[in-house]
């Protein structure tokens, strides 16, 4: 039997979306390469080069609500297209501005424009797709970002090589290739869909995301279970390297087993596990994903660190995809934008907080402190997401509404 057969139903929209997504990430390359491009060729110091990051940071909690709100006033294509295009617009701005205020203004000018588009991607593949199928869609978005991902930062690596600047033109170039590629598809259908009121949603009036508890609590979960995830960005590579005496080369392999295994197996085993109640998988990913992390304080070498990349690799390839079909779920169709919003913000807090907290942990109490805080934090995440996903609100959003318009 072909695991893959699943995605023989998938709405041709969906396809486009990957597709748009795969483009866009192929040119992914200068937010990998920007500190070396800030000490290199502007001649920062490395703590500027910092603070840009940083301030880049900071935007994005502003730009994914923003963009999740303007999603349910002016529809997720406009939203995502008009992200793209002015992110590649301020890309192509970039190499001409070489004062440090300037710098840190246009890296939050393209923070907020690049993560405005965030929540209407997520918006528009849980529109296009039924809800049966949205974690199969969701997974196939995600395939698109991790095949653009291993191809973008590579060919980054041979750009700078030769020209910083040409880092940002790639990139500009294939946010605007995909801005085009995402119109000409999907405007056809943004066009045909009524503008009605989706079933369900007649005279019912809903406060927002800020007053559902229940969401506000899901949330909640999403910032600790993200914090957790993030480990592998600092503290990971940091442990293994510094206190494990493993070769940073070692990492660099560990973290391609990790792309390798979504590239591979993720949208089968979420065709797999489609029929899965939200707790479940939320539960089950959650659990997988901390236990990986968790089980760093047992590794010894580089096998026992293989293994856990692969507990935790099977728990995100879960999670993920999870966490944004019961979003998609439980949002109001008219709120759709804005839950996503809100959810990417929380997704954008645990990445600000997570490795920078970890790292402080792992130095002033030590790698055991850090895994055994990482398990109790991941653990109560998992109890909160069960807790909040035992129910899904009557209002769940039906296929086929108009939120993509």
């Amino acid at each position: 039997m072909n695991p893959w057969r699943g995605l023989d139903g998938l709405p041709r929209e969906i396809w486009a979306l990957a597709g748009a997504t795969l483009v866009n990430r192929m040119g992914t390359m200068a937010l990998p390469f920007l500190v070396l491009y800030l000490t290199r060729s502007l001649h920062f110091p490395a703590e500027r080069a910092g603070l840009v990051l940083t301030a880049y940071g900071a935007a994005s909690l502003l730009g994914s609500p923003l963009g999740g709100r303007l999603c349910d006033r002016l529809g997720a294509l406009a939203v995502m297209v008009g992200s793209l295009v002015l992110t590649g617009a301020t890309l192509l701005a970039f190499p001409f501005v070489h004062t440090f205020a300037g710098v840190l203004a246009i890296a939050v000018v393209w923070s907020v424009t690049n993560e405005a588009g965030r929540p209407a991607n997520l918006t528009a593949m849980t529109s296009l797709v039924p809800p049966e199928q949205r974690k199969a869609g969701i997974a196939l978005i995600r395939l698109a970002v991790n095949l653009g991902m291993s191809i973008g930062p590579a060919v980054g690596g041979f750009l700078a090589a030769v020209s910083f600047r040409a880092l940002f033109v790639v990139d500009a170039a294939t946010s605007l290739a995909a801005a085009l590629v995402s119109w000409a598809l999907l405007r056809r259908t943004v066009l045909r869909r009524r503008l009605a009121v989706p079933a369900g949603e007649h005279g019912v009036h809903h406060a927002g995301v800020l007053r559902d508890r229940p969401m506000l609590f899901f949330l909640a979960s999403v910032v600790l279970v993200s914090a957790v995830f993030f480990q592998h960005l600092g503290p990971m590579p940091l442990f293994l390297v510094r206190d494990l005496h493993l070769r940073e080369s070692t990492f660099g392999m560990l973290f391609a087993v990790n792309t390798v295994l979504i590239v591979l197996l993720e949208v089968p085993l979420n065709l797999a596990t489609a029929h899965w109640a939200h707790r479940t998988s939320l539960v089950v990913g959650a659990v997988l994903a901390t236990a990986g992390f968790a089980g760093l304080g047992l590794v010894t070498g580089v096998w026992t660190a293989a293994v856990t990349v692969v507990v935790w690799t099977f728990g995100e390839m879960i999670l993920f995809p999870s966490m944004s079909s019961y979003v998609a779920d439980v949002a109001p169709a008219r709120r759709r934008g804005e839950y996503m919003g809100a959810y990417s913000m929380a997704f954008g807090i645990g990445f600000t907080v997570g490795p920078g907290l970890g790292t402080w942990v792992m130095d002033r109490l030590g790698p055991g402190a850090l895994w055994s805080g990482v398990a109790v934090v991941g653990l109560a995440a998992a109890g909160m997401m069960a807790r909040t996903a035992a129910h899904v609100p009557a209002h769940r959003a039906a296929a086929g509404e108009a939120a993509v318009a």
